[in-house]
């Protein structure tokens, strides 16, 4: 039986219940972070409920690029930025964009991003991203094993593509890929066709990325996260987290308010609420700079034959191969979690993926597509917030992943799971403490 066919009496039952019912640990957030988490402790002996206000993959989980991105070792805080930065936020359609009414509540955001830039930073940010790179990949194929669904984690690689840039920028690219550490090969615009024939015979140059993957089904790839998750015994309540009590240090046990009054007791609780964690966050005593990226998708009911993800360096999108057709995406708006969906910030993807699959899309239109806006949660550093409060032996955090949610998932699940035992962790995490800002 779901929420929505319990009857009052039911529901009022559910909600005695749940305030005496404790659990080990109370995860707030049924996104793909919260869910990898939540199976990370179920696994680790603790018993485990997650809350989340609109249920399993509702936010950014459901419609992401499905890139397991392990090749972007860079910080988004990029100095080369600074000269296109206007342009790029002044274009309506752009790839990188502020909605006007937003600009003065972004700028403090925008002035650490700023700060970001500098070379001790932007070294700092890169070495703690590569960290959690380098092993999300062998992480991701043990957590699919273990619930069933292999087929979701496809290892193909993926490609970025080049049509008009010179050469010699091509290999400067090429190079600082090489240079961070990353498995890449550089090939003609020939041999990208030999790997995908449905791309454009204007595509020049090619990077290879050989070592990342995608899911071809985000949604579908929490779905059977959550299916797992609760075969190990673990409890996911649909509701909307409204307060948070006993949260200091001594104190036996968190409370978590949910709706009108609902309280769920725990001894533990791990904020994993995406681009929601900044007010809950704040709730528990720390004001952390997290801002939220929109990001837009157009799936296309088309299928094509790419095997892999394949990214523009010009036009700054992607396409990945999806089980439900074309996906495009890769647009990135400032506009606060309220503004609604913009539809031609998804529509604008659609020209861009013509050029790359000109045979596969050549009649195609927009009114065919299904167009998707969610929200990235983004610090200035790039860096997620992973460890334990250091105000509460009770709390802990794993939010803030910005374009890598779905990449980082799995392997810091692992960390969070030894933090909140009291073992150490297969990588520092000191980097991704709270109180960095």
């Amino acid at each position: 039986m779901t929420n929505q066919e319990l009857t009052d009496q039911d529901k009022a039952s559910q909600a005695s219940a749940a305030s005496t019912r404790n659990a080990d640990i109370t995860v707030i957030g049924a996104g793909i972070i919260g869910l990898a988490n939540a199976i990370a402790l179920q696994k680790a002996g603790f018993s485990v409920r997650v809350i989340d206000k609109q249920g399993v993959a509702a936010g950014a989980s459901f419609g992401n690029a499905g890139h397991f991105a392990t090749e972007q070792v860079f910080p988004l805080a990029d100095p080369a930025m600074l000269p296109k930065l206007p342009g790029m936020l002044l274009d309506p359609l752009g790839p990188f964009r502020i909605q006007p009414r937003y600009f003065l509540k972004a700028l403090p955001w925008f002035m650490r991003f700023l700060v970001n830039m500098l070379p001790a930073k932007r070294a700092h940010n890169s070495a703690a991203i590569k960290a959690l790179n380098q092993k999300s990949i062998h992480a991701w194929q043990q957590l699919v094993s273990e619930c069933g669904c292999s087929e979701l984690l496809k290892l193909e690689g993926s490609l970025l593509v080049f049509e008009q840039t010179p050469f010699i920028e091509v290999e400067r690219v090429y190079q600082s890929y090489r240079d961070a550490g990353v498995a890449v090969q550089l090939i003609s615009g020939e041999e990208v066709r030999t790997l995908e024939p449905d791309l454009s015979p204007n595509i020049n140059h090619g990077l290879w990325f050989t070592e990342v993957g995608h899911t071809p089904d985000p949604a579908e790839l929490c779905h059977c996260l959550a299916t797992q998750f609760e075969k190990l015994g673990g409890e996911l309540v649909i509701g909307e987290v409204t307060r948070l009590a006993n949260i200091g240090k001594g104190e036996q046990s968190v409370s978590v308010c949910v709706g009108e009054g609902v309280n769920y007791q725990s001894d533990k609780l791990l904020l994993s609420a995406g681009a929601w964690s900044k007010p809950l966050a704040q709730q528990l005593g720390f004001k952390v700079p997290l801002e939220t990226e929109r990001g837009y998708h157009l799936m296309m009911p088309q299928q094509s034959r790419l095997l892999r993800p394949v990214a523009s360096f010009e036009r700054k999108f992607i396409i990945t191969p999806m089980s439900r057709g074309t996906c495009l995406a890769g647009t990135v708006e400032f506009g606060g979690l309220k503004a609604p969906l913009v539809e031609a910030r998804a529509d604008c993807l659609l020209p861009h993926a013509k050029a790359l699959l000109p045979d596969v899309l050549a009649s195609a239109k927009t009114s065919q597509g299904e167009r998707w806006m969610g929200f990235r949660p983004s610090l200035p550093d790039s860096l997620p917030v992973l460890g334990a409060s250091p105000k509460s032996d009770k709390i802990f955090f794993a939010f803030g992943h910005q374009h890598l949610g779905l990449t980082w998932a799995a392997f810091s699940a692992q960390l969070m799971a030894k933090t909140i035992k009291e073992e150490k962790t297969q990588v520092d995490i000191t980097p991704y403490r709270i109180d960095r800002f």
